[in-house]
C-alpha cells in the first residue's frame, strides 16, 4: 500500500465514508472461514486403540527405515571410494551425499522412535487419568446419592425419621 493510498483511507475513515476494509473477520459469503462455531465441533477424543495404532506404525517405519533406507549406503560408499581413488572429484561429492543421507536417515529414525515411545507413554498416562477421573466421579456420585434420600414433599419433615420427640418443658 502506498503512502498516498494510506492517507486517502485515513481521510475517508475520518469523514465516515466506508473504506471497504474488514479487520479480524472474513466475508461470510466468500467461504473464508469456518461455518460452525468452535463449540459445535465437539471434544477431542483419542482412543487407546488409536494411540496404539499410531505407535505401531511409527515403530514399523523405524524398522523399515533401517532395513530398507540404508540398502544403498554401502554400495554408494564403495562407488565414492573408487571414484575418488581414480581421481574423480565426483567421488568426494558422492561420499558427501551418502554421509548426508545417513545422517538424515538417523534423524528420521530417531523421530519415529520418539513418536512410538511417546504413544506408549501417552497411552499409559491417559489410562491412568481416565481411571483417576472415574474414581473421583464415582465417589461424588455416591456422596450425591446420600443427599437424595428425600421421602415426601419438599419443605415438610421426612417421615422416615419419625415424629419429633416431645421433651419435658415443650
Amino acid at each position: 500500500m502506498a503512502w498516498d493510498e494510506w492517507e486517502q483511507l485515513k481521510s475517508q475513515a475520518a469523514e465516515g465514508q466506508p473504506t471497504h476494509m474488514q479487520l479480524n473477520q472474513t466475508d461470510p459469503g466468500m467461504g473464508g472461514g469456518p461455518t460452525a462455531e468452535p463449540s459445535s465441533y465437539g471434544d477431542l477424543q483419542v482412543s487407546e486403540a488409536g494411540l496404539a495404532k499410531i505407535g505401531e506404525h511409527a515403530h514399523d517405519l523405524f524398522v523399515r527405515l533401517w532395513e530398507e533406507g540404508r540398502s544403498a549406503v554401502p554400495t554408494t560408499d564403495k562407488a565414492a571410494g573408487n571414484l575418488a581413488t581414480q581421481g574423480f572429484a565426483l567421488g568426494g561429492a558422492l561420499q558427501q551425499v551418502s554421509t548426508r543421507w545417513d545422517e538424515q536417515l538417523k534423524s528420521l529414525r530417531d523421530a519415529c522412535g520418539h513418536i512410538s515411545n511417546h504413544m506408549r507413554v501417552t497411552k499409559k498416562l491417559h489410562a491412568g487419568d481416565e481411571d483417576y477421573i472415574y474414581r473421583q466421579m464415582s465417589s461424588i456420585d455416591a456422596l450425591d446419592a446420600g443427599f437424595n434420600d428425600r421421602v415426601g414433599e419438599p419443605g415438610k419433615p421426612n417421615p422416615v425419621y419419625g415424629e419429633p420427640s416431645k421433651k419435658k418443658g415443650d
